[in-house]
């Protein structure tokens, strides 16, 4: 009978697992939607064709030496299995099979190369953006991920799970992560042409589609369901069940505050409802939460998410000013709410966390990508080069880099 109930628990959990992987493998469709809509249409074939590459190269990459790299003896045991019994090894975890926790880890990566998509839109190398997905799935984030989720120390010198740092489902690991590496990738690149004017003014570049803009912000927010919840990691037992619910409820409360006091805080200044600030507070709240969902009552989740939406306003609205040209607002929403997001843990979760460690982690999670990062962007530079020239950016990077238009019907010939 006991037999008969653990194998019912180990295919629920592993059930779990994968719709949550699956769910989290959609918010790829999200991002490709909500940055093919904040792009001009003579930039949307390229972001569509970098998206859903990237999530191949991840896949592959991580497949090839990112797991193994952030589960040393999962990733062993699953390596092997690519020649042998197809990643279910011998060192199965107690409540899922190993080969679903793999799945599940790899949409992660995915998410966080998916962040520096949209804050190099319309001016980067397509296949400079793809060599940079290769080392950054491949190496720079498992490398970050093994002294996070995989428990091992920082180069030997210090654990930080040893000194309080908790990140339930990646506001740090993932998110910011992935905005360390944008924020490199934006200073090396620069601004788009005509973004910022020589006086210092600031020139708005709209987005081509809002209707898909939108689109890709309720997917994300869809998505996130399984990112969060999925990290609870099981599902079969009354008690994991609760904090599945708990993390499902967290999770809507904080996008929906988010949103709200974004567009509030857009209204007040701008005078207008700003679609574009609501979806990335939407967005903010998301990011903000995840650092811990399953702590905070619903007021608190709520309340977190709104805090996260004014940050992302006002962050937006800085970055431009000191002229870093982020077309989607990533590095705002995933960087800047994402270290939010970090510090706050430990006022719903001071048993698990503290402030010294969330500020240690976020230090060491920021300085690894965004150094490593820099690296590569400076060694691809001066070799096949990151930008596409200044005719190639005025004609559009569909044609230049794909020899395909998004939208030709609408093409004056």
């Amino acid at each position: 009978m006991e037999n008969d109930i653990a194998q019912l628990q180990y295919a629920l959990d592993t059930f779990y697992f994968l719709v949550c992987g699956a769910l989290v493998m959609w918010m790829a469709a999200g991002f490709s939607m909500l940055e093919a809509g904040l792009v001009r249409s003579k930039n949307t074939t390229e972001i569509l064709t970098k998206n859903i590459a990237l999530y191949a190269v991840s896949c592959t990459m991580y497949m090839i030496c990112g797991y193994a790299i952030m589960y040393t003896e999962l990733g062993s045991a699953l390596l092997s299995g690519i020649t042998g019994d197809g990643f279910t090894g011998a060192e199965e975890p107690a409540t899922y099979a190993p080969s679903a926790d793999f799945f599940f880890q790899v949409v992660f990566v995915a998410t966080a190369m998916s962040i520096v998509s949209g804050a190099v839109a319309e001016r980067m190398k397509l296949w400079a953006f793809l060599a940079f997905a290769v080392v950054m799935t491949g190496f720079i984030y498992p490398m970050e991920g093994s002294w996070t989720w995989g428990g091992a120390s920082v180069f030997g010198l210090y654990t930080l799970g040893d000194l309080g740092f908790s990140d339930f489902a990646g506001s740090g690991i993932v998110h910011m992560a992935g905005a360390a590496a944008a924020l490199s990738a934006v200073i090396f690149l620069g601004a788009r042409k005509g973004k910022y004017g020589k006086d210092g003014s600031i020139n708005p570049i709209p987005g081509c589609n809002m209707p898909l803009a939108t689109l890709g912000t309720f997917i994300l927010w869809m998505g996130w369901f399984g990112f969060n919840g999925g990290s609870v990691l099981a599902m079969a037992s009354v008690e994991s069940a609760n904090s599945v619910a708990v993390v499902f409820m967290n999770t809507n409360a904080a996008a929906a505050g988010g949103l709200i006091a974004a567009l509030l805080l857009a209204r007040i200044m701008f005078g207008k409802a700003d679609l574009t600030m609501a979806l990335n507070g939407a967005l903010a709240g998301l990011v903000a939460i995840t650092a811990e969902p399953s702590t905070p009552t619903a007021l608190q989740a709520t309340l977190i998410g709104v805090a996260g939406g004014v940050i992302v306003v006002f962050s937006i609205l800085a970055l431009d000013k000191v002229k870093l040209d982020d077309p989607v607002g990533a590095i705002s929403v995933h960087g800047v709410v994402g270290l939010f997001g970090l510090l706050v843990v430990p006022l719903t979760n001071p048993e698990g966390s503290s402030f010294s460690g969330q500020i240690i982690g976020a230090l060491t999670i920021f300085g690894w990508v965004f150094v490593t990062s820099s690296i590569v962007w400076l060694a691809l530079k001066y070799t096949i080069g990151i930008r596409v020239s200044e005719e190639e950016e005025y004609v559009g990077v569909d044609l230049a880099e794909c020899g395909m238009e998004a939208y030709p019907e609408f093409t004056n010939k």
